[in-house]
């Protein structure tokens, strides 16, 4: 299974559109969401959506803590399977969620990393 981390700090104008994009990918997944106390709304829209969205767990940190102990968090929730850390601000894009893990997938690689850098595949 695939496990979506998402740590979120203050996305109120984001969050809903970055659940559905990464709900839409054609994978069996989990979506673990951190907020790690959003000041901006942002956690009234996780409340509203936890009830209705099967697949979305949502940890609320009851202080701001950073995004590293917000990865951490969203790691102790992980069952098994593959991780993906995805940026609430659409730094990633979901659609490449497939291209991402086919080589752990194949038994080619351990862990993938992308790089908005690296310039291609």
């Amino acid at each position: 299974m695939l496990n979506v981390i998402i740590p979120v700090y203050n996305e109120s104008g984001t969050i809903e559109e970055v659940i559905k994009r990464v709900d839409s990918v054609p994978i069996e997944k989990e979506i673990i969401i951190v907020d790690d106390c959003s000041t901006d709304g942002t956690r009234d829209i996780l409340k509203r959506l936890e009830i209705s969205h099967q697949k979305l767990k949502v940890i609320y940190h009851e202080r701001n803590m950073g995004k590293g102990a917000a990865l951490r968090t969203g790691f102790e929730h992980v069952a098994d399977g593959i991780v993906i850390i995805q940026d609430a601000d659409f730094e990633y894009d979901p659609s490449e969620y497939p291209k991402l893990i086919k080589p752990i997938l194949d038994g080619k690689a351990d862990v993938v990393y992308g790089s908005r850098f690296a310039g291609g595949e």
